[in-house]
Order: structure tokens, then C-alpha cells, then sequence
């Protein structure tokens, strides 16, 4: 009876390999059929895209082309840190100095609005006074803000930085004070019976917990100032796209116009994929 089984063994052995492979292959197709597809679809679309901005600049011809704004565009980060005088620079200078305001900016509203997003969602008094404030303030325009940030600083420079602050600050605040007061009550209560500190509750059930609330509040923040900077600096002037934008248009130069659309997205979405990168490194899944 052994002798057969072993020989039926034999027998099979070439068949599962058989199907084993039949089962590799089948698994490769179907990876790459679905890398196929995601590689394809972004592209169909840009595709069409580009098609439609064709057909619109051949009826329209004051709209520069994808081809002559694509053209445009070589020229023009050909040499982008060229310096011609205080008003004359090359357009990495604006971009660098768009991104020096938006890092302020929010930089300073990141090292005030996540102690108090904490504060807030730690201690319920806190929360119910800044509440009507948070709710009456956050919906207000942030070109609302910058004639007062011009009263106060009575110069253009702190002015846009203001309002990229105060701008930016109100979804770090609210996603923080939400993830605080997600963290289960039961963590809390080991913590009295422990009599942990408040440092060490900080440090080792708060902060961890609201991490990725912490981080979705700064994604959001962050989109937030690159979007305003650029309304900011086309009133308030000086060095930056905003402006740059501006004075394009003064100069009815629109394919200069259409590549500071494309600049202005494409730093916001790289600003957007890191912290999606950094936000990624500190969920629990990939702990």
C-alpha cells in the first residue's frame, strides 16, 4: 500500500507543479493588467486633457497652446534664477520665495495650534470657551485677514505671512483637539489609577493616538497656505508667484500665466505626496 501511494506521489508531483506555475502566471497577469491600468488611465486623461486645451486655444486665439506655452516654458526655466533688478527675477527666486513665506506661515501656525489643539481636546472647559470663537473665525476669507495683518505690521512681507498663518492654523487645531478626544476613555482612566503625570500621559497615549489625526490636520493646513499665498502676494506685491502671476497678466503675457497655473500645482502636490509620505511611516499598520 505504501509502494502505491509513493508511486501516486510520483505521479502527481508533475501536476501540482503544473498548476502551481498556471497559478503564478495567472497572478502575474493579473498584477500587470492592473499596473496597465493605473499607468494608462492618469495618462488617458492628461491625454484628453491636453486635447481640450488644444481645441480651445485653436478657437480661442488669445489662449496660448499646450505647444507654444510648452515652448514658453523652456525659456523660461532655461534660466529661472536670473536677477534683472528688485521686480526682475527669475521664477525659481518666486518659487522659493513663495515657499519661505507658506514655511513661516505655517510654521508658526503649526507651533501654536498644535499645543492648543491638545489643550482643547484634553480639557473640556477650554474646549467649550474656544468653540464659538474657532466656529465664528474659521470661516472667514483669507484676504479678510490681510488688510488687518497690514494695519498691524503696516508692511507687505509680515503681512502675507499673517495671513498664511492665520489662514492655515484652524485645521491643525480642529483635527488635534478631534483626535484627542478620540483617545478611549479606558486609556485615560489606567492612566489616573497608574497616577501618570501629564507629561507622561502626553507622551505615551495622547501623542501617539492622535498622530495620524495630527497629521491629516497638517496635510490639510499646508494646502490650505499654498492656496492663499498666491491671492496674498498679488495684492500685497513683491518677490513670489502671486506677484509673478500679476504681472504677467499686466503684461498680457497668458502662456507665462498658464505655467505659473501648472508651477503653482505641481509644488502643491509634491508638498502633498511627502506629508502623505510622512503620514504613511507613522500610522499603526506600518509600525
Amino acid at each position: 500500500m505504501t509502494a502505491l501511494m509513493t508511486e501516486v506521489e510520483k505521479a502527481a508531483a508533475p501536476l501540482r507543479v503544473s498548476y502551481r506555475s498556471r497559478l503564478i502566471e495567472r497572478l502575474q497577469a493579473v498584477a500587470w493588467g492592473t499596473l496597465a491600468v493605473r499607468t494608462v488611465a492618469p495618462l488617458l486623461g492628461f491625454a484628453i486633457f491636453i486635447l481640450l486645451w488644444a481645441v480651445l486655444s485653436h478657437y480661442r486665439t488669445d489662449l496660448p497652446g499646450p505647444g507654444a506655452t510648452w515652448a514658453a516654458a523652456k525659456i523660461l526655466f532655461a534660466d529661472p534664477f536670473y536677477v534683472n533688478g528688485p521686480n526682475d527675477q527669475g521664477i525659481g527666486w518666486n518659487i522659493l520665495n513663495s515657499l519661505g513665506r507658506v514655511g513661516t506661515g505655517f510654521g508658526m501656525a503649526a507651533m501654536l495650534g498644535i499645543p492648543l489643539g491638545f489643550m482643547l481636546g484634553r480639557f473640556r472647559f477650554l474646549n467649550d470657551m474656544a468653540s464659538p470663537i474657532i466656529s465664528l473665525l474659521r470661516p472667514v476669507s483669507p484676504l479678510a485677514w490681510l488688510p488687518i495683518g497690514l494695519l498691524v505690521f503696516k508692511a507687505a512681507e509680515p503681512a502675507s505671512i499673517w495671513v498664511i498663518f492665520i489662514s492655515s492654523i484652524w485645521p491643525i487645531i480642529i483635527n488635534t483637539a478631534m483626535g484627542v478626544s478620540q483617545v478611549p476613555q479606558d486609556y485615560l482612566n489606567v492612566a489616573r489609577v497608574l497616577n501618570l503625570s501629564e507629561w507622561k500621559i502626553f507622551t505615551k497615549i495622547l501623542f501617539p493616538s492622535v498622530l495620524p489625526y495630527l497629521l491629516t490636520g497638517i496635510r490639510l493646513s499646508i494646502g490650505v497656505a499654498w492656496l492663499v499665498i498666491v491671492a496674498a502676494e498679488m495684492l500685497t506685491g513683491g518677490i513670489g508667484l502671486g506677484f509673478w502671476v500679476w504681472d504677467e497678466w499686466n503684461n498680457l503675457n497668458v502662456a507665462h500665466i498658464l505655467i505659473a497655473i501648472f508651477v503653482v500645482g505641481l509644488v502643491g502636490l509634491m508638498l502633498e505626496q511627502i506629508l502623505i509620505q510622512i503620514a504613511r511611516r507613522f500610522t499603526y499598520e506600518q509600525s
